[in-house]
């Protein structure tokens, strides 16, 4: 069920417990190592699989874990590893896709102690901060921001304040990043690689947890962020010398349902001029909620294309969480 393969960073990139103004011992108990489990039917599953592994956060007396949403979506079952090897099983409470973070709630007591949140708007460029792995010291990393900056996904999501650190963290799904005095400021979710110098470099992108703070209660309390839903085209695109281009559409989805083909180039959403993902993103959700017509201008080749594209809300596609 777990990955137990031995690994750990060289000393050099561990963090120094002598030397941290918190207890990353009691840090690494709130700390859990994810087994999720998804159907193969879930809409999920050929392109996340429905094996899943990756790090959770305990974040409250409550229990409450958070995680990177994409390794809950449409769970069928998720088994929680604490420190001491004992295991214990969760339900989602809400994935909220704006932001990308996944809430848990476990079937019985952790008793593992909580991770504090902080403010990733208090971090700045060449700060220090830590990413925690489950398996004790030998799998946390000293890390360094190396930037702030928005990011756009190819799948409908962008976030205004990212963080990325360096070096990368080798199993950032989910794991928690903490600041100098140790508090929760992030959570991982991608590995990126950008040419520097000449040189791969990678970095991992982590979700700001001020994006969470305004919308946990709720998430809490209701199993979504309150805000109405956006409009979801299940259009992929790649930015290609100021250009989008359609990498391709999901399966029976608005856009394929529209007619959009791979290699179409996307000019204008609603007569707005669009050449990255995040204007084209602001663009369309500007136009409403879930269900809004879309319209879009397309070049196919020669051939202009104008096409109205009926958005939907992403989450009708999913597979409800199964609750205990």
């Amino acid at each position: 069920m777990f990955n137990l393969d031995p690994w750990s960073f060289p000393k050099a990139l561990r963090p120094d417990p002598e030397q941290l103004d918190f207890s990353l011992d009691e840090s690494l108990n709130a700390l859990l190592q994810l087994h999720v489990q998804v159907p193969d039917e879930a809409y999920t599953a050929p392109i996340l699989g429905t094996s899943r592994s990756g790090h959770g956060v305990v974040i409250d007396e409550q229990g409450h874990i958070l995680t990177i949403g994409y390794l809950v979506t449409e769970a069928q079952q998720i088994w929680c590893r604490k420190r001491d090897g004992s295991v214990v099983q969760a339900d989602v409470l809400a994935y909220d896709q704006a932001t990308g973070f996944g809430l848990l709630k476990s079937f019985s007591p952790l008793d593992c102690g909580f991770i504090p949140l902080g403010k990733a708007s208090d971090l700045a460029k060449g700060r220090t901060v830590y990413m925690l792995g489950h398996g004790g010291i030998h799998q946390c990393l000293k890390t360094s921001i190396v930037a702030i900056k928005p990011f756009a996904g190819s799948w409908e999501y962008l976030l205004d304040h990212a963080l990325f650190i360096e070096p990368a963290h080798p199993e950032w799904s989910g794991s928690p990043l903490l600041n100098q005095a140790g508090q929760l400021v992030g959570i991982g979710s991608l590995l990126t690689q950008e040419i520097k110098q000449g040189q791969t470099q990678q970095s991992n992108m982590v979700v700001p947890i001020d994006v969470l703070v305004p919308i946990l209660e709720t998430l809490i309390n209701q199993g979504h962020s309150g805000h109405a839903p956006r409009p979801w085209l299940g259009l992929y695109l790649e930015e290609q010398n100021e250009q989008l281009v359609v990498q391709h559409t999901s399966p029976e989805g608005p856009a394929e349902t529209a007619g959009i083909l791979s290699e179409d180039l996307v000019l204008s959403v609603a007569g707005h001029r669009v050449q990255d993902l995040a204007s084209f993103y602001r663009h369309v959700w500007s136009l409403g909620q879930a269900g809004v017509e879309v319209p879009v201008q397309l070049a196919r080749g020669a051939e202009l294309v104008a096409v109205k594209i009926r958005s939907m809300n992403r989450n009708e596609r999913l597979i409800k969480p199964r609750t205990h």
